[in-house]
């Protein structure tokens, strides 16, 4: 494995398990708030993020690489409403999306083309990743601090995730 590719998968690594941690850390917020749906969405997320960490590092590996597990620093946790709390997730989404990006370019700067193509899945996924950020924060700054548009904000979060999305 190309030695420059390598430390940017373990970087990638440390990205994914820090927004495991993090929306962890969100699910947690809203579960003592009251929203259920929305924190079980960030408990989904959470673990997606770390499903992301381990394919990583199975990857590295299985190229005979070394896969570096990152000590994690304290998430953020002090959020004033469930805006700021998808504030937060679409500015996570978009980091990543910027890292991911910077990996595909330079595989094709280093013709590392089975990189390359086994970040491809990557790439979909933070497309989608994205697109649900925006859609859910969208919501939220329609809404407002509607009490009742809350609700159902939380009721129905989780239709966002049905059928694969997320995944």
């Amino acid at each position: 494995m190309i030695q420059e590719i390598e430390k940017l998968l373990n970087d990638q690594i440390r990205y994914e398990a820090k927004a495991s941690v993090q929306y962890l850390s969100m699910a947690s917020w809203a579960d003592t708030r009251g929203y259920n749906g929305v924190a079980n969405f960030f408990y989904t997320q959470s673990e997606e993020e770390r499903v992301h960490m381990i394919k990583l590092v199975k990857f590295i590996n299985e190229r005979s690489g070394v896969a570096i597990i990152p000590e994690i620093d304290k998430p953020r946790d002090d959020f004033d409403s469930l805006t700021e709390l998808f504030e937060t997730f679409l500015k996570s989404e978009e980091f990543v999306t910027s890292k991911i990006n910077n990996i595909i370019y330079e595989c094709l700067q280093r013709q590392d083309y089975n990189v390359h193509n086994f970040m491809q899945w990557y790439v979909s996924e933070q497309l989608e990743e994205e697109a649900i950020a925006r859609t859910l924060l969208d919501k939220l700054r329609i809404i407002g601090e509607d009490k009742s548009g809350h609700y159902l904000f939380d009721r129905d979060i989780n239709t966002f995730q049905a059928g694969g999305q997320g995944k």
